[in-house]
């Protein structure tokens, strides 16, 4: 006779007053779900940014002073010891729109600020986003972020903008404060909020300008864009001299005017240093809204295919 026996199954004790499993189940299905808002996370990313530029602060003081410092010390110092001063004072717009001679240090403090925004916003939006999109490949790291790949665009082009501001505040005390005995830049701020709002501006659009080449360039030719696009706006873009200076050369005044650095440097010569000729305020705004609007929506929407892609 054969004997069958059945082994019931065993279950593990649990401890006295632990939650059952049912319980569990029942708290993860009533747990609020987490909904981070665009703003919380927008501020989340901007704060890491701050970080990394705190980290880096030095670098960056270097490469905002270093460039200006150079030139204002040759041709505001040097030059004017040695003999080989500039003015402006001899040409009919010049005259026209300044009376009397202004040195050459009083036409550099707008022109360049202005060069400093232009570098300063590309350098920190282009290097940075060549490196993630390349080896690096931290993009794909921040586009898990919860919220659409625009915003995360956006706050490139905002960080940009900080940094081209910063550069552009710590290169103002040096060009008023570097110069030959008698050579001080006669610069006067005529409107303060006027003053920040060109800064702004000027931030913007060197920030979504960097964001457009940093994604439609091709990384292995980023050395192209010191030689193609940022040495040609620097050397046209009215930092060295007034845009009415150029009156005399009609067709190159009118053939800069694609250049956005012409308005940037225009909108400070404006509010810095009105005796001598400028562009009309609304002009200048108009093309820094403008251009920071349609560079913005070209780099972003080149952002948002190469994270994708």
């Amino acid at each position: 006779m054969t004997t069958t026996t059945s082994a019931a199954p065993i279950q593990a004790a649990e401890p006295a007053g632990a939650p059952s499993s049912a319980e569990i189940a029942a708290l993860i299905a009533d747990a609020p779900v987490p909904r981070p808002t665009l703003l919380k996370t927008f501020n989340a990313m901007m704060a890491r940014e701050f970080r990394v530029l705190q980290r880096n602060a030095i670098s960056l003081f270097t490469r905002a002073v270093m460039q200006p410092l150079l030139f204002v010390f040759v041709f505001a110092y040097v030059f004017p010891k040695i003999g080989g001063g500039f003015s402006l004072g001899g040409g009919a717009a010049a005259r026209a729109s300044a009376p009397g001679d202004i040195n050459f240090a009083t036409i550099l403090v707008p022109g360049l600020m202005a060069s400093m925004l232009l570098m300063q916003g590309i350098m920190a939006v282009t290097f940075p986003l060549v490196m993630e999109f390349s080896w690096q490949r931290t993009i794909e790291d921040r586009a898990l972020a919860p919220v659409p790949i625009g915003v995360l665009a956006i706050q490139k082009i905002t960080a940009g903008a900080v940094q081209a501001f910063i550069g552009a505040c710590i290169v103002f005390p040096i060009v008023l404060l570097v110069h030959a005995p008698g050579q001080a830049p006669h610069v006067h701020v005529t409107n303060w909020a006027l003053f920040i709002l060109i800064l702004a501006a000027s931030s913007l659009l060197t920030a979504s300008l960097g964001l457009l080449l940093g994604t439609a360039m091709d990384p292995r030719k980023m050395q192209m864009l010191f030689a193609v696009i940022l040495l040609p706006a620097t050397m046209l873009g009215c930092v060295y001299y007034p845009w009415a200076a150029l009156s005399q050369i009609r067709w190159l005044q009118i053939a800069v005017l694609i250049n956005p650095m012409v308005y940037m440097s225009e909108g400070l010569r404006a509010v810095l240093t009105p005796t001598l000729g400028h562009m009309p305020i609304w002009a200048v705004l108009l093309a820094l809204v403008g251009g920071t609007v349609v560079f913005g929506y070209l780099g972003i929407r080149t952002f948002t295919n190469r994270v994708l892609n």
